[in-house]
């Protein structure tokens, strides 16, 4: 038997029949459902040193479990001393049971370890069912070893769903376990 993330099954068997009830959708297909995440991490200061983009590779390679990549700047700014085709950034898109897996991993053991948590903010979604999440510091996550990072910076992790509206997508999320602030 092929293995299934503990999230997936428990979308098919919980989250489906709940959002089912809750808007009415009369077919299965309809149920709004996870479709990938992207954590991504712009590294200003890799204009000066080329290595930081390297660190910041490993770090989402660990942090995801999946190869990280660098993203490449698209125009020159001369104000920030950039060229085009200048490695600025990464990220790393999971789908499938690597993203069930990361979510899980999230849930359960990194955003408790967040200073001073009390739930995520509500406010992050874009009008058309997609999801972004602020992380400020790298280390909150288990696979990172805080004697080996060389400066504590954060990450946007995105939600994309085939949600119609935010509603749909707040749903979806809150029953798949994201701690959302109580207004």
């Amino acid at each position: 038997m092929a293995y299934v993330a503990r999230l997936k099954q428990e979308y098919k068997e919980k989250v489906v029949p709940a959002l089912t009830e809750e808007f009415g959708y009369k077919n299965v297909m309809q149920v709004p459902k996870l479709e990938k995440i992207v954590i991504s991490r712009g590294v200003g200061a890799a204009v000066a040193d080329k290595k930081l983009i390297d660190h910041a590779v490993d770090e989402l390679t660990k942090i995801s479990g999946q190869k990280a990549v660098a993203t490449i700047s698209k125009k020159d700014v001369a104000s920030f001393k950039l060229r085009k085709g200048m490695p600025i950034g990464a990220k790393v898109t999971l789908r499938g049971e690597q993203m069930y897996e990361f979510l899980d991993r999230l849930v359960t053991t990194a955003l408790p370890r967040v200073r001073d948590f009390n739930g995520i903010k509500a406010n992050g979604f874009d009008g058309r069912g997609n999801y972004n999440l602020g992380v400020t510091e790298q280390i909150i996550f288990p696979e990172i070893d805080i004697d080996k990072i060389n400066k504590i910076s954060g990450m946007d992790i995105t939600f994309v769903t085939s949600a119609e509206t935010d509603k749909e997508a707040k749903s979806l999320l809150t029953e798949l376990g994201l701690p959302f602030k109580k207004n």
